[in-house]
């Protein structure tokens, strides 16, 4: 006959094996734990308590045993696993992280995990494990250039009030032209988006003449004045002025943001806008297009509809372009500015000292 090893649960412990029976995360194998604890303390023998739980009376004897002899903490806290210990120490980390950011391979512009591991003395799945942790990613490198524009703090100040601040009876519009717009036509069809296979698109193409789009981003409403040109010089730009002029309110000043293009100084424009006292230039600081709103428009039409676009003519391109404008005319969403001048300067005073930092060093900052 089965011994009965009789033991009790404290009120506590029965509370917490309840909730944790009904925890949609618990493993089988504690909740089977539970139920044998649970079981005992209604009463139930180790074979009574073994036949309704579907398992041995050596599991049911083992676990119980453990309680008695343990407490709550012995049953749900498993003994450590067998296995080889952690080889990888804390020096050793560090002195991955250390030479993926401060030093160069012989003969290439970057580590990869296998010509990194031999010099560390790990596996190079090791290595991906500690570049994760680290969230070190070598193979990607972004671009960025401070503005050493001399009157940078100046123009930040005007185009960013312009956003946060804008002035009362005026329209603030952020004017750019995206030029060199390819159509693009593929050697060969592509083939459809199916289950488990993304679409396809062929590597090469013929090039069918280019279109330039000039688009002013009505900031706080979202919607877009656009027009395809051929050719982006001063004449361009000076039709797409007096175009805004005639498509806005005569009543509202008209105050636009652009970049320092030599077309948007040219001496015909100077001259239109002298008889045009109602449109006003703001001009964003050299090496800074971010701070132009219409830029993040541009990238969202060459993602949605020019990329993928297969166009034979720049007819076919122009009409996919005006297309899209045109939904999104429909309902028009703004993108909001929240960035401050000061929040700005502090960026760009951190990153103004990295730079300075490499200058005075061979070493690279990151």
């Amino acid at each position: 006959m089965t011994p009965t090893i009789p033991f009790r649960l404290t009120s506590d412990d029965r509370a917490q094996l309840e909730r944790l029976r009904h925890k949609p995360g618990t493993t089988r194998k504690v909740c089977l734990r539970a139920d044998i604890l649970l079981a005992g303390d209604a009463g139930k023998g180790v074979r009574e308590s073994a036949r309704e739980l579907g398992t041995t009376t050596p599991t049911v004897m083992l676990w119980k045993a453990r309680y008695t002899a343990g407490g709550l903490a012995a049953v749900l806290e498993d003994a450590p696993r067998p296995g080889r210990p952690r080889q990888i120490t804390a020096e050793k980390v560090a002195e991955v992280v250390e030479r993926t950011t401060r030093e160069k391979p012989a003969g290439a512009t970057h580590w990869s995990t296998r010509t990194l591991a031999p010099v560390v003395g790990l596996s190079h799945t090791q290595v991906h494990r500690i570049w994760r942790a680290h969230g070190l990613k070598p193979h990607r490198q972004e671009t960025f250039k401070v503005s050493t524009d001399p009157q940078f703090i100046e123009k930040l100040q005007d185009v960013v009030g312009l956003y946060l601040n804008p002035p009362e009876k005026a329209v603030v519009f952020s004017v750019d032209e995206k030029s060199q717009i390819q159509a693009l036509d593929r050697t060969q069809p592509g083939l459809p988006m199916k289950k488990g296979r993304a679409g396809t698109m062929t590597h090469d193409y013929k090039r069918n003449g280019t279109t330039t789009l000039f688009a002013a981003l009505n900031v706080a409403t979202g919607e877009v004045i656009a027009e395809c040109m051929d050719q982006h010089r001063h004449d361009e730009f000076l039709v797409f002025l007096k175009q805004l002029d005639r498509q806005t309110p005569k009543g509202l000043d008209l105050e636009v943001i652009v970049d320092n293009y030599a077309t948007h100084k040219h001496a015909h424009v100077r001259a239109w806008l002298t008889a045009h006292p109602r449109v006003h230039l703001h001009f964003t600081p050299t090496s800074a297009s971010w701070l132009n709103l219409v830029e993040r428009l541009f990238a969202e039409i060459t993602d949605k509809a020019i990329r993928r676009g297969v166009f034979k003519h720049v007819r076919e391109l122009t009409a996919a372009i005006q297309a899209y404008l045109a939904v999104r005319n429909a309902d028009p969403r703004p993108y909001t500015w929240t960035a401050t001048v000061e929040k700005i300067l502090a960026k760009v005073g951190r990153a103004q000292s990295a730079l300075n930092a490499v200058k005075d060093s061979s070493v690279p900052v990151h």
